[in-house]
């Protein structure tokens, strides 16, 4: 008997949509025969199978709901809209009967049924699907600036993040495991909807277990259908979550891993198990990176590169995931000032350019000024004196400049300080003379670093072998 109840409870997604036919189809001709009434009684019909098809979907949805073990307050709304529906269904199909003994429910006009009938059957739909699928499943795949603009908001869980400075002393299940469960399994497995008898909101419904039993083998996670079922193909019909949810991260499942064979504690800190901090990674606060321009620019033709490469120049990325790139003149040595036009196909691409040990001049400057997005300079062992080296003083994103082994001048020092990102010039071996007190670097100031740099010696230095 419980099979046939399971069975037929099971069936409830296939019924569901032929009332939802029924009823469609009778407003449509509905509206169609508006004018003429000649197809009453073939619509009236339709309404009198969508009443069966209505009733029978929601004896169905009622041992659908007592064999899955939802609670009652999740589906109690969709179960009276769905017998409101069954129930105006009927009312309609009386009313377009062309019966004397009806006068009371010929009171009603068939323009109200009609349009209650289409209110019940989309929100009987809607709180279907929610129980179905979640109710975030229609707009989960939007954008999440797009939902906090609807009003819709972010998730309601937090995802776990660990101070890398003291993750040791954070609390795996509390700090780790239980936000991961929230965000990817507690939808479906809660006190509201407890899909397969099963409750992760907290420590007693995990050791309970659902309808198949326990649901962790204390330190045997591959025997451990929680962590068995997230390790399972997508398309496996036992893996969990559903193929149409949110997955677990590769880190995350990791650590349900780490959890359930260490005792799967729920009081035990990171560090009283011994875990390693690589473990971990994924949930330190991702510190922002800031060493280049925060702009997009265009990807570099390939054929572009390659007729760069076989001038001399040196090209690569800086990233696998980003256009902008680094330029060398290392294989160049013979790289000049009229060969800077090599460059501009690629202006806007260049962040860091090595011209260092070339036939460049001071003339160079104003051609340099003309790379938007040039963060990192190297000009060492060049000719330069650092005349017109103001024409920089406009890229907003400069950083850093090489000036070691040139013949950059004093004089020309001040108009350094006035660029407004640079924050690192290197002036060993120049005309300049090191100062006897060398100021340490400031944050927010540029900072003028000398060289000659000496090691204090230690006492493995004597040893002769």
């Amino acid at each position: 008997m419980e099979v046939m109840q399971q069975l037929l409870g099971r069936l409830h997604p296939v019924v569901v949509h032929l009332p939802i036919g029924f009823i469609i189809t009778g407003l449509l001709l509905q509206w169609y025969d508006r004018k003429n009434n000649a197809y009453t009684k073939i619509i009236a019909m339709i309404f009198f199978w969508g009443f069966i098809s209505a009733t029978v979907a929601c004896l169905s949805g009622y041992l659908l709901y007592l064999g899955e073990g939802y609670s009652f307050d999740t589906v109690k709304f969709h179960l009276w809209l769905g017998i409101a529906t069954a129930i105006f269904s009927l009312l309609m199909y009386i009313r377009l009967l062309d019966s004397s003994k009806m006068d009371l429910i010929k009171r009603f006009p068939v323009v109200v049924i009609s349009f209650s009938l289409l209110i019940l059957i989309s929100f009987t739909g809607h709180l279907g699907g929610n129980i179905t699928h979640g109710s975030d499943y229609l707009i989960e795949p939007l954008p999440s600036n797009l939902k906090v603009l609807l009003g819709l908001g972010p998730d309601t869980h937090e995802m776990p993040t660990l101070d890398e400075e003291n993750w040791e002393e954070a609390v795996l299940y509390t700090d780790v495991v239980q936000p991961i469960l929230n965000n990817k399994c507690v939808s479906c497995h809660n006190a509201k909807k407890e899909k397969g008898e099963l409750q992760l909101e907290e420590e007693n419904g995990i050791l309970k277990g659902g309808e198949n039993g326990a649901i962790i083998e204390t330190n045997d996670p591959e025997n451990s259908s929680l962590y068995a079922r997230l390790i399972l193909p997508l398309e496996h019909e036992d893996h969990m979550p559903p193929k149409d949810k949110t997955q677990l991260t590769q880190d995350e499942i990791a650590v349900i891993k780490a959890w359930i064979a260490n005792s799967n504690a729920f009081d035990k800190k990171i560090g009283e198990l011994g875990l390693k901090k690589n473990l971990f990674q994924a949930f330190f606060p991702k510190v922002e990176d800031n060493t280049y321009p925060d702009v997009e620019v265009a990807e570099i033709v390939k054929d572009t590169i390659s007729a760069l490469k076989k001038k001399g120049l040196h090209v690569e990325p800086i990233s696998e995931n980003s256009n902008f790139i680094k330029v060398s003149c290392i294989n160049k040595p013979s790289f000049s000032d009229s060969d800077f036009d090599l460059l501009l196909p690629i202006k806007d691409q260049i962040v860091s350019l090595d011209l260092g040990d070339t036939q460049i001049s001071d003339a160079i400057f104003e051609k340099l000024g003309s790379l938007p997005n040039l963060t990192f300079l190297k000009l060492d062992n060049n000719d330069i004196t650092g005349s017109n080296i103001e024409s920089l003083e406009d890229l907003e994103y400069l950083k850093s400049i090489n000036l070691v082994g040139t013949n950059f001048k004093e004089t020309h020092l001040p108009k350094l300080k006035k660029f407004k990102t640079l924050h690192t010039v290197y002036l060993y071996n120049t005309p300049i003379q090191k100062p006897e007190k060398v100021e340490k670097r400031k944050p927010g100031e540029l900072f003028l670093d000398y060289g000659g740099y000496e090691l204090p010696a230690i006492a493995t230095d004597s040893i002769v072998y």
